[in-house]
């Protein structure tokens, strides 16, 4: 008991061809998404600025034309929930709720997942645009200098479907995560990027930041709010917001908090 197991190389060998199968089945199944990127890509350098910041509003028109009528229904069994006395009809307005929102996030990931090709092709062109400008980034000077590559491209889709991505260092995984945030961002609920330290949530929101402000999206860092202060949720109320895990947990057990005191 206690003692460290050791796999035997015939095992390793095997694990790892495993492993390399399930690797190379998941890369296998992205890449149509890349090649749709790249045909997107195609047309961008032609459109001009105020068109390609305009992409952000489009996308959502059309996430809006495919859940408004879930959405409507939502906001009026809350409404009717809301005024309602009776404890049992609010017992099934909330079940109605719940399959509701159900529906509307099946809905959501349907929509997001027809955006993802072109909101990715539109990033990526965003950054083609800014290579050679100029930034600051915790007080120092910084070129922008970085387009997306397929890799990098893959790495987004996979955080995007929720899975783990993993990357060595150097591979670009700051970057990375402007696809799937920016792709997100566009239900219109607030993207959240957690990192492990302030200095990286300081650093990413103005590196990564200078992509968003691009497109003419907001973006916050809880580094640069004061807690238990209105500035946090100001941060929160941004398109996009990067903060620590050490804030983003205390921020969530100060609101439960501040919730239960109000009822």
């Amino acid at each position: 008991a206690g003692e460290m197991v050791r796999l035997g190389p015939m095992i390793k060998e095997r694990v790892a061809r495993v492993l390399g199968r399930r690797h190379e089945r998941d890369v296998k199944q992205v890449k149509p998404s890349v090649a749709q990127i790249h045909r997107h890509e195609e047309r961008l350098p032609s459109v001009d600025e105020s068109d390609l910041k305009g992409q952000p509003e489009r996308f959502r028109a059309r996430l809006r034309e495919r859940l408004g009528t879930i959405t409507r229904e939502l906001d009026e069994v809350r409404a009717a929930k809301h005024a309602c006395p009776d404890p049992d009809e609010r017992d099934r307005l909330e079940d109605r709720i719940q399959k509701l929102e159900a529906n509307y996030k099946i809905g959501l990931a349907a929509g997001l997942e027809e955006i993802l090709p072109e909101a990715f092709a539109t990033v990526r062109e965003a950054c083609r645009r800014l290579v050679g400008t100029k930034l600051m980034v915790t007080g120092r000077e910084l070129t922008w200098d970085m387009i997306p590559y397929d890799v990098q491209l893959i790495g987004g889709i996979v955080l995007h479907q929720g899975k783990i991505a993993e990357m060595a260092t150097g591979e670009g995984k700051t970057l990375v995560a402007v696809l799937p945030l920016y792709l997100n961002g566009l239900a219109g609920r607030g993207a959240h990027l957690v990192t492990v330290n302030n200095y990286l949530a300081r650093r990413d929101s103005q590196w990564m930041g200078h992509v968003f402000n691009y497109l003419g999206l907001t973006v916050a860092c809880l580094d640069d709010t004061e807690p238990s202060t209105p500035e946090p949720r100001a941060a929160y109320m941004a398109e996009f917001t990067y903060g620590p895990t050490n804030e983003s947990g205390s921020d969530a057990l100060r609101d439960h908090i501040a919730f239960f005191t109000d009822m």
